[in-house]
């Protein structure tokens, strides 16, 4: 299944572009996750105020969500950037 977050950064962020490589970083553990077989993230590429600015794509088996929502990665990403975030969305599907 595909698990994607996209999330929208508050505008008191200014340099998003700069989050990129940390949140790449961040993600780049999700592959030690058991069932979890790839990430990408990816910029948005329209600068509008209804536009999310990032998303995040996990390629893992439906079995694999339990461990990702408890690992420690998932923890840091809220623990990073949840305040960073004015908004997020979760979305999962199989193809």
């Amino acid at each position: 299944m595909k698990h994607l977050i996209l999330a929208k950064f508050h505008t008191g962020v200014t340099d998003k572009a700069a989050l990129l490589e940390p949140i790449r970083e961040l993600f780049s553990a999700a592959d030690q996750i058991p069932g979890v077989h790839g990430v990408n993230v990816y910029p948005c590429c329209v600068e509008r105020d209804n536009r999310y600015d990032v998303m995040i794509s996990l390629d893992m088996d439906r079995e694999a969500l339990p461990l990702y929502d408890a690992s420690e990665m998932h923890r840091a990403w809220k623990r990073e950037y949840g305040d960073l975030l004015e908004k997020k969305a979760i979305f999962d599907f199989e193809m």
